[in-house]
């Protein structure tokens, strides 16, 4: 008997067993949006851990926004972000490396201590708006202080989302973003 049907005959289909149908583009987004869901689950447990060790307060709060996951660690305390957000910076390497460890695979996980970052936010955002004011007003570069390449990339999107030009100059830690009229 041949294994081809003819033009005649219906196929039949157990519904029991599973049929494997191709990604749909939603679907690849919810793998992708589960993979996020793991590093910030892998990061959280990284993190509950740590606070654990050394017996500080602290609950953890894990989403996706992006393409990125983000940890957050709702504390009073700013032991864990240190001055400049120094200590905040050294433990998201640790929280990615053990994402790393646990999943095989590099993150690019977002990680706050006591909002530090929000509040960082606004003010590079601040910062921006008046380099920009700046900038339009007299013609001449703006040259902002030294930041870290999150508190860089803030500020990039800021000046081009305003219709201007910026670019990084600089050697790290001391690299500085200059905004320019185009």
């Amino acid at each position: 008997m041949s294994d081809e049907l003819s033009s005649d005959q219906e196929a039949v289909v157990d519904e029991t067993e599973p049929v494997d149908l191709p990604l749909e583009i939603d679907e690849a987004d919810d793998d992708a949006e589960s993979v996020l869901d793991q590093e910030g689950d892998a990061a959280a447990d990284y993190l509950e851990e740590l606070l654990d060790i050394v017996d500080m307060d602290g609950d953890i709060d894990t989403y996706v926004e992006g393409d990125r996951a983000h940890v957050s660690i709702v504390t009073d305390s700013q032991t864990l972000v240190g001055k400049n957000g120094e200590v905040l910076d050294a433990l998201q390497e640790l929280a990615r490396l053990a994402v790393l460890t646990e999943t095989g695979r590099r993150s690019r996980l977002i990680l706050d201590v006591a909002g530090y970052r929000d509040k960082r936010r606004q003010e590079l955002l601040i910062m921006a708006q008046e380099a920009v004011a700046d900038v339009k007003r007299t013609g001449e570069p703006a040259r902002l202080p030294a930041m870290n390449p999150f508190e860089r990339k803030i500020v990039h999107d800021a000046v081009a989302e305003a219709g201007l030009t910026s670019e990084s100059e600089g050697v790290e830690p001391q690299r500085q973003v200059v905004v320019t009229a185009k």
